[in-house]
């Protein structure tokens, strides 16, 4: 089992599927970062050697920036947003999409679970 960037990933996939593990890390860099290390996009991850990983590791160390640090980057533009008070951080304050989406259908990742308000069905009439 391999661990990069303290991430342990996948040891019975391809490494260029292992290494979208790391958070920061998509398609396109993952791919980039295998041409660079010279490692074959098609080999497992079981099957790497310790110098191929090192290669990996280092070429990450040197040009991404991947896991707590870019947490703390997206937390600290997310807090600004909210302290500046935008738009787009006062969405984020209320737990609602900020890019746009419509909310008044869908948005359920968001908003969470349906709520029925009480009181707006007509009340039945009773026997006096």
């Amino acid at each position: 089992m391999a661990r990069i960037s303290g991430i342990t990933i996948p040891s019975e996939k391809q490494i260029l599927y292992s290494l979208r593990y790391v958070y920061g890390i998509g398609q396109k860099s993952s791919s980039d970062i295998l041409e660079r290390a010279k490692v074959d996009v098609t080999v497992r991850t079981k099957n790497l050697t310790d110098s191929e990983i090192s290669r990996i590791q280092e070429i990450i160390n040197d040009r991404y920036i991947v896991e707590g640090k870019l947490h703390r980057i997206v937390t600290s533009n997310i807090k600004r947003l909210k302290d500046v008070k935008t738009y787009r951080g006062a969405r984020h304050t209320a737990n609602l999409p900020s890019r746009g989406q419509r909310t008044k259908t869908n948005a359920r990742t968001r908003r969470g679970k349906k709520m029925t308000v009480g009181g707006t069905a007509k009340k039945a009439t009773t026997k006096t």
